[in-house]
């Protein structure tokens, strides 16, 4: 069964443009410099999981026409990957069944605090939209055929999680450092979707020197460098990349057979 994985928005915390309009360094005539921010589907043809849910999620339905939603796997608990959860409401609405959410205890912490009435009872007219579940190290959708595993990932002050399906693709969009013990969990995939901010350094994010070095060590067949700063112009960057490495752009497809 082939399964396609969509990014749905490939920008860092404030997207690209920024609220007031500027691009940075990106030119503004590339469709593929404006970026919203971060958020993946994988998609059969009677499935869909999203991983984040980023404040502009309703944009990012709409935009690859997305009709449907089963269930939510989320990286980490910063706002830029969780704070679109209540436009995720019309699908409780549509389908009157609670959408299964994945975290960690420290994701699953932040949203309940921050958006109870989505797991919790608010009233008779208000009722749980979503069920959370604990995040494990492997969860199988077996009528689709989708296998998802999971391992923390460095970002910053805070752990994400990188996701892997089907031992074909890996998606780590927030992180600074991966430990070497879970390099065999990432090496030779068929894609390698990777957080890749800037290229100065920072102190919870790939750098462009960085991300390159452990490129090298893994060895994807095609490594797509995702969260990208408005001071990364799409062109530019692709003409400093090697070949088998490329810029992610919102509505990429990549396609998982």
């Amino acid at each position: 069964m082939k399964l396609k994985f969509i990014i749905l928005g490939s920008g860092s915390s404030l997207g690209v443009p920024r609220i007031d309009g500027n691009f940075g360094n990106c030119n503004p005539k590339n469709k593929k410099n404006f970026r919203t921010r971060c958020s993946a589907l994988l998609s059969s043809k009677s499935f869909n999981l999203l991983i984040d849910s980023s404040p502009d999620i309703r944009q990012q339905f709409l935009q690859n026409k997305i009709k449907s939603l089963d269930c939510v796997f989320y990286t980490h608990e910063h706002a830029d990957q969780t704070h679109g959860i209540n436009d995720l409401r019309y699908f409780y609405i549509k389908s009157r069944k609670q959408i299964p959410v994945f975290a960690s205890k420290s994701t699953s912490k932040y949203l309940l605090n921050s958006f109870k009435y989505c797991f919790k009872k608010k009233s008779d007219f208000y009722p749980p939209i979503m069920k959370l579940n604990n995040l494990k190290k492997e969860h199988t959708f077996y009528r689709d055929k989708i296998n998802i595993k999971s391992f923390e990932v460095k970002h910053g002050s805070i752990n994400s999680v990188c996701y892997i399906i089907n031992n074909k693709l890996a998606y780590a969009s927030d992180v600074n450092f991966i430990h070497k013990k879970n390099y065999s969990n990432i090496h030779d995939l068929k894609y390698f979707v990777v957080d890749c901010l800037r290229e100065e350094p920072h102190p919870s994010h790939y750098d462009l020197e960085k991300i390159l070095k452990l490129i090298k060590e893994i060895k994807p067949e095609k490594t797509i460098l995702t969260n990208l700063h408005s001071s990364l112009d799409y062109d530019k960057l692709k003409k400093k990349l090697p070949k088998s490495v490329y810029p992610a752009y919102d509505g990429m497809k990549l396609i998982i057979n």
